[in-house]
């Protein structure tokens, strides 16, 4: 089968398309043919070696597809069944072993293409909204990189639970697209802690989403309210150096948390719970996912460099 390989780290270059024998599934596991399979920064965090891989190693964990086999012990799937994956290693392949414990099922009315491009970063939103900082009618939010793929589906979800977003985007085109979704304001980034006291009558917004990171950092301090929230879930920008917490205080007593999905999805009940919504969201037209574009397996590359040069909306798919 074809799969996209690293044998070294380093930047989009290094990403090869080679052949490897198809992997059988062992007690536990499921054999997927993988329909398309989502491309997300970290991705680029592991081919450059900010996190470490065993090489040689396919890339890739998130996707959509049929069951083909499962092994020993699995129940509850059966050949050509849909299912989707948040954490599948090796999922830029025609084909992925998954653990049946990581697959969800793929209601009708959800397609492959849309149930990859919406697990991880849909499921992340989730978390942030309901639980992070559970967003009710009134609160407001500043949400960095609008127009991004978790941005899209973050301001979408403050707006069905009630919430007002300030967005940040690079140009007018992206700000469109975040208007489109709900955002009620949208500036530049250099512009967010200003617009933010103005909006908010001097006092600050109740929570900021900023997977932007080291770029974005001081402005989404100074952006918050006195016991206002950073929920700091990303670093596109590059990780936050370290700082000095008295910070936090000076601001106002603030609280700064750097989640993770995998906190948020600690057994399969609640891996299932949030999924259902989420997926319930999207058949019922409540939740638009927007796919930005669609690279066949051998142009990886050109979608690693795209993604990193922030010239994305929504989200990006590799499609075997």
């Amino acid at each position: 089968m074809r799969a996209v390989q690293i044998t070294a780290t380093g930047g989009p270059e290094v990403l090869t398309l080679v052949e490897v024998p198809e992997p059988q599934p062992g007690p536990g596991q499921v054999l997927v043919a993988v329909e398309a399979a989502g491309v997300n920064f970290i991705d680029t965090y592991r081919r450059s070696g900010v996190y470490p891989l065993d090489l040689p190693a396919v890339l890739g964990s998130e996707g959509a597809g049929r069951v083909v086999r499962a092994g020993e012990g699995v129940e509850g799937f059966a050949p050509g069944d849909l299912v989707a994956w948040k954490e599948g290693a090796g999922s830029y392949a025609e084909r992925v072993l998954v653990a049946a414990d990581e697959l969800v099922p793929v209601p009708a009315g959800v397609d492959a293409r849309t149930a990859a491009a919406v697990l991880l970063q849909g499921l992340t939103a989730h978390y942030l909204v309901t639980d992070t900082f559970r967003v009710t009618g009134g609160t407001w939010a500043l949400v960095h990189a609008a127009a991004g793929g978790a941005g899209l589906l973050l301001t979408q979800l403050v707006r069905l639970r009630g919430g007002r977003v300030l967005a940040t985007t690079s140009t007018e085109e992206k700000a469109e697209l975040a208007r489109a979704a709900g955002a009620e304001e949208v500036v530049r980034y250099a512009d967010a802690a200003r617009r933010a006291r103005e909006l908010t009558g001097g006092r600050g917004v109740d929570v900021v989403y900023d997977g932007v990171g080291k770029d974005t950092f001081d402005a989404s301090l100074s952006a918050l309210r006195p016991r206002g929230l950073l929920a700091l879930y990303g670093g596109s920008s590059g990780q936050v150096p370290p700082f000095d917490v008295q910070r936090l205080n000076a601001a106002g007593s603030l609280f700064l948390t750097r989640p993770t999905l995998a906190s948020y999805t600690q057994d399969r009940a609640e891996l299932l719970a949030r999924t259902d919504e989420l997926f319930g969201w999207v058949a019922d037209g409540l939740l638009d996912v927007r796919i930005g574009g669609t690279h066949p397996l051998e142009q990886a590359r050109c979608a690693h460099e795209d993604l990193q040069a922030r010239r994305t909306t929504g989200k990006l798919l590799l499609v075997p």
